[in-house]
């Protein structure tokens, strides 16, 4: 997954072995830079700082998760082919097991970490033909966010060579997230249609209305 042969590749490699080792939070750049066999100047024409270097193994692992993303069979549902890539995914991040929970153990995540995450399950639906355009590939990609990052951390107590339970989770938290998605969509039309329609149909009632009758004026004689 990652190349040895260069810097890029030879830092994340360590940031990796350096996060097994001992608690993320106590990991520094100079720590990686030092087991990467690199100057702390060499790692900063590559990372400013920890949260790009987990930015770079996000993008490290979607392009692997790419390259080995199985095709889909005719007729095949595109929830199964999402379940079979997000299991490719899991694959791909198994030898770094201890490294990934001592990052999941070091606290929560930086916002800044929000786009890169969302851009790997963009390319994740992508990678499944499920469309991530307009409000409704927004939605889509916010609802994979929070399934992955839920059965993520099922991933992480999972030991079973087998991952049964992950397979579980995930298996239920698509079809969970499917069912949700298409209420979305199915709400996002309505609303839709109402906004394109409305002008017309306020038109029309208006049009339909009763003019008020003038309002008595006062009487002679009244104060």
């Amino acid at each position: 997954m990652l190349d040895q042969t260069t810097p890029r590749g030879r830092i994340l490699s360590a940031a990796l072995q350096c996060a097994a080792g001992k608690s993320w939070a106590d990991v520094t750049l100079l720590d990686i830079a030092e087991a990467a066999g690199l100057p702390i100047g060499d790692l900063r024409g590559q990372f400013n700082t920890k949260d790009d270097i987990i930015a770079g193994l996000l993008r490290a692992v979607d392009d692997e998760v790419l390259k080995r993303a199985p095709r889909r069979a005719e007729g095949q549902e595109r929830r199964d082919v999402l379940f079979d890539i997000l299991m490719t995914r899991f694959d791909v991040l198994g030898p770094h097991k201890a490294a990934l929970k001592s990052i999941h153990a070091s606290g929560p995540a930086d916002v800044a970490l929000a786009r890169p995450f969302l851009s790997s399950m963009h390319w994740m639906l992508q990678a499944a033909g499920i469309d991530t355009g307009g409000v409704g590939g927004g939605v889509r990609v916010s609802g994979l966010a929070m399934v992955y990052a839920s059965v993520f951390r099922v991933w992480l107590e999972d030991d079973d060579a087998g991952l049964a339970r992950t397979m579980a989770a995930l298996d239920r938290r698509l079809r969970r997230g499917e069912r949700t998605v298409r209420n979305i969509e199915q709400v996002g039309s309505v609303l839709q249609r109402f906004a394109t329609d409305a002008p017309g149909f306020l038109r029309s009632v208006l049009r339909g209305r009763p003019k008020p009758e003038p309002k008595p004026g006062p009487e002679a004689g009244s104060p």
